[in-house]
């Protein structure tokens, strides 16, 4: 179990940990009731909050930021020599989460995504993992909601039962939706990406041989060009540029110029 605390890639503080530790500490939060929000974060999600003071606060403020992506990983070997193994994929560590939820009788939650897709993921999850137990789950509004709305829906998960809530909305969506519930919700928060497309069988995943040369972006790019080219084209070599200057000491930002955000985004 390797667990070395918080490191500033660009300004981002991005956990060093392992998938163990990691679903430790989720699995021991929903057992204590206790609010704890995880994102996993690759390239596109460390460089909305270098792009974005306001995103930069809210990203340092989540409980558990893993590493995603295998750049996030590198980046944390190359500046700290964390020796970081393997990268903690959200759709992996979503997996293995319900894994032990299942085993420990800890009722989840799924926020996000079309009803067809909630479906699909919770028979599937169903099939994987006999013993899991599924609260509920409620469909992506796709637009900003209401601060009623807002109660409203974190009433519905806390009424649940659940004591886990796993959250696909897309990056940055999910991590701001992750933010602002937290003090509202009584238990871990998963902010987990493109997880929910993965499992529920409509969206193919790049075999393990890209996903270990971190060349995952270039098979979600030829998946969905017109989604996805200025994410990967524009971002991708920013991020590279700004990280060999942080290597090199050039880039001395420890902290980023943060700012508190100055109201609720409520995405829904």
């Amino acid at each position: 179990m390797i667990d070395q605390g918080k490191h500033s890639v660009l300004g981002i503080q991005v956990n060093a940990i392992d998938y163990e530790a990691a679903v430790a500490q989720i699995i021991e939060a929903a057992r204590q009731d206790r609010p704890l929000t995880v994102s996993a974060l690759a390239v596109h999600g460390v460089m909305t909050g270098v792009l974005d003071p306001e995103q930069s606060y809210r990203l340092n403020h989540l409980d558990l930021v893993v590493p995603d992506g295998q750049p996030v990983r590198w980046a944390l070997n190359w500046l700290y020599r964390t020796q970081l193994s393997d990268r903690v994929y959200g759709p992996n560590l979503m997996l293995q989460v319900c894994d032990r939820a299942a085993q420990a009788s800890i009722p989840v939650y799924f926020y996000g995504s079309r009803s067809d897709v909630l479906d699909a993921l919770m028979q599937n999850l169903r099939t994987r993992f006999p013993g899991l137990a599924i609260a509920g789950s409620q469909p992506s509004r796709f637009r900003r909601i209401s601060a009623a709305e807002m109660a409203d829906i974190a009433a519905t998960i806390q009424t649940s039962g659940a004591k886990i809530v796993f959250v696909g909305l897309g990056c940055p969506r999910q991590e701001v939706w992750a933010y602002e519930y937290r003090d509202r919700l009584s238990m871990p928060i998963l902010a987990i990406g493109a997880a929910f497309d993965f499992h529920a069988g409509l969206l193919p995943q790049a075999p393990s041989w890209m996903q270990k040369r971190g060349l995952e972006w270039l098979f979600r790019l030829i998946q969905e060009p017109s989604r996805l080219w200025q994410r990967y084209l524009l971002l991708n070599p920013l991020y590279l540029g700004l990280l060999l200057l942080q290597f090199l000491g050039l880039y001395r930002l420890v902290q980023p110029d943060e700012t508190h955000p100055q109201q609720e985004i409520r995405y829904g």
